[in-house]
């Protein structure tokens, strides 16, 4: 019987904290030069998922 997997693009996007997930903010890769110091600054650091999509992530992270 194959070994039960989590949802690889999960892994690489949440990390699992004692009040839920932690996720890194979007629009902040790549093409930065044109957005202001201000916007960049307020993308920094972290935040946990939304209660509405902690049902996904955790579907996601439980092996299949």
């Amino acid at each position: 019987m194959p070994k039960a997997k989590i949802h690889s693009g999960a892994a690489k996007r949440f990390k699992k904290t004692a009040g839920g997930y932690k996720r890194k903010s979007a629009h902040k890769s790549h093409i930065l030069t044109k957005m202001t110091t201000k916007r960049k600054r307020q993308l920094r650091g972290t935040s946990l998922v939304h209660a509405s999509d902690k049902v996904h992530v955790d579907r996601m992270f439980r092996a299949c």
